[in-house]
């Protein structure tokens, strides 16, 4: 685990606090690239438990929220069934972070600038604890999965692209 420091506020950690969420603070060096693989190997958890948020959107480009096992895939086809869309694609990443606030490899699901609905693979919330983006690269809190439907109002969904594939 990293060594307790001070992380500046984030509108994330801002959100959390605001609604009196416990949360642990994991900074760490941020990697171009490194994806949920090298901050997982950097602060020494599972990669499994550290989820990713992608901002994606539908035919109509209406944004929204998914979240997903940072060792696993979305599956844009599956996701888009279960939610009524015909087409589910990542966004550009301009317009992911005009959407989110967030710079792209620094988004969160906390405290985000425009209402989206959130989406988390059903088996996020088995985790015992999450390690999720505080708002910036190289910046992860850690919390229990359950403040995702009881805060976020995340819709349960089950979009893995099979659990072979990463």
């Amino acid at each position: 685990m990293s060594r307790s420091q001070h992380v500046s506020e984030t509108p994330a950690t801002h959100w959390l606090r605001a609604r009196a969420i416990a949360f642990g603070e994991h900074p760490y060096a941020y990697v171009e690239r490194g994806g949920t693989a090298e901050s997982a190997r950097a602060l020494g958890v599972d990669e499994h438990a550290v989820i990713k948020t992608l901002v994606m959107e539908d035919e109509a480009h209406r944004p929204l929220v998914v979240l997903m096992h940072g060792d696993r895939q979305v599956s844009t086809k599956n996701l888009a069934r279960q939610i009524g869309r015909k087409r589910i694609a990542p966004c550009d990443p301009a317009v992911a972070q005009r959407h989110s606030g967030y710079q792209v490899g620094g988004t969160s699901p906390f405290g985000i600038r425009k209402a989206m609905p959130v989406y988390v693979q059903q088996t996020i919330l088995d985790l015992e604890r999450i390690y999720i983006n505080g708002g910036r690269r190289g910046f992860l809190v850690s919390l229990p999965p359950a403040v995702l439907s009881e805060h976020l109002q995340a819709t349960p969904v089950d979009c893995e692209n099979g659990a072979d594939e990463a």
